[in-house]
């Protein structure tokens, strides 16, 4: 990665959170060593996705995917990059087998700790993403980083970081290097940051940086005959969690992960149109323009949400949604997007602990205008339970 500005002040080993166990990402840089195909993929929000990078290629995911190239020069290292902004771990375990573990990578890295808040239903649901990447393949080299806010220092990483530790993964923290630099005065946020949240390529480069700090670390322990905290792939510990959210199915106009759901539209229309990129989310939904369109599904799960387009070509429609007919679990859905920085993918959870039977979720256009620009875009109902 060449010269990194601010690396002398930063000592990356105190970004290493948890050590985690090193026997997978051992096993896969030996696989590499003898010159096999390895596949790198990273999941997580727009930051993953290369938010204000100049280029593609000067994300920080980019850029740990180049180390591996350079590291490894006898492998081929294929790139999988499933970011999404705007996303939280609550849409990522939803689709992160369509998105990313379709390609079965060999190591993954997850990030979402300035998507999520730092509660506990998003400890839940980061939980459901980790354990539907293990239990894709028990000894996947899985690694997790956690980003901050520059300025506040705000992030899920408590959260994240117990997830971490009770399944004994490696991760490692913006917040504990480079972010408390920021807040001691010995680098600037602008310098490294246009918003306090999205890095510059100086900022990617330091987030890739923290990520191959540990991973030199491992592969100095791997040349040296020294395992440190290396052990076998185990079974799955029990959940630390509720965990209703592991087994997460989106419902969309398409057979996604074998589920397709019945589908009653009275004035929604399918939107079939091909999806070529994972940064572009909206595809296979449904859209209404008029008061009155409905869209009816029936979906078996304890926990239900939403997924819908907030738009910032306003007006646009307003539509309700309601399971089992019940009004009492009515949520208003506000397409109108009242940021400035582009349409965003939206999900809105609409009830937790329902009895595990089939129900049936209503959309509804309730409003709207004579000059809507855009009309309302359902992409997806997600129904959630444990495995």
């Amino acid at each position: 990665m060449g010269t990194v500005k601010f690396a002398e002040l930063i000592d990356f080993d105190k970004g290493i959170m948890n050590e985690g166990n090193m026997q997978p990402i051992m096993h896969v840089f030996k696989r590499a060593m003898d010159g096999e195909k390895i596949v790198v993929g990273f999941i997580g929000g727009s930051i993953t996705q290369g938010s204000l990078s100049s280029t593609p290629e000067t994300c920080y995911a980019y850029l740990v995917y180049s180390w591996f190239k350079k590291t490894f020069p006898k492998a081929d290292i294929e790139y999988v990059n499933a970011g999404i902004g705007g996303t939280t771990s609550q849409f990522g375990v939803a689709r992160v087998k369509q998105d990313l573990l379709s390609h079965n990578p060999d190591f993954v890295l997850a990030e979402f700790s300035v998507n999520d808040d730092n509660t506990e239903h998003f400890k839940e649901t980061y939980e459901g993403l980790i354990r539907t990447i293990l239990r894709h393949s028990p000894k996947m080299a899985l690694m997790v980083a956690h980003n901050a806010f520059y300025d506040t220092g705000v992030s899920a990483e408590d959260m994240h970081l117990a997830v971490a530790k009770a399944y004994n993964i490696p991760a490692v923290s913006m917040k504990n290097t480079v972010v408390a630099h920021v807040a001691n005065g010995d680098i600037n946020a602008s310098d490294i940051t246009p918003d306090n949240l999205h890095p510059n390529d100086d900022g990617h480069t330091l987030l890739a940086t923290l990520i191959t700090n540990y991973l030199e670390h491992v592969l100095t322990a791997l040349n040296d005959g020294q395992l440190g905290n290396a052990t076998d792939a185990t079974d799955l510990i029990a959940p630390i969690t509720p965990d209703t959210y592991e087994n997460s199915i989106r419902y969309q106009n398409r057979i996604n992960g074998g589920h397709l759901t019945s589908v009653l539209l009275e004035g929604f229309e399918a939107d079939g149109r091909l999806q070529e990129r994972v940064s572009d989310p909206f595809h296979y939904g449904y859209t209404a323009w008029k008061k009155g369109s409905k869209i009816t599904f029936e979906i078996t799960a304890t926990n239900i949400a939403a997924q819908f387009k907030k738009t910032i070509h306003k007006p646009s429609p307003v539509a309700k949604i309601t399971i089992d007919g019940d009004d009492s679990t009515s949520k208003i859905l506000d397409s109108n997007f009242d940021e400035d920085w582009g349409d965003c993918i939206y999900i809105e959870t609409i009830a937790e602990g329902l009895e595990k039977k089939p129900h049936i979720v209503t959309v509804e256009i309730i409003e709207d205008h004579a000059d809507d620009q855009v009309p309302f875009y359902l992409v997806s109902v997600i129904g959630a339970d444990r495995e």
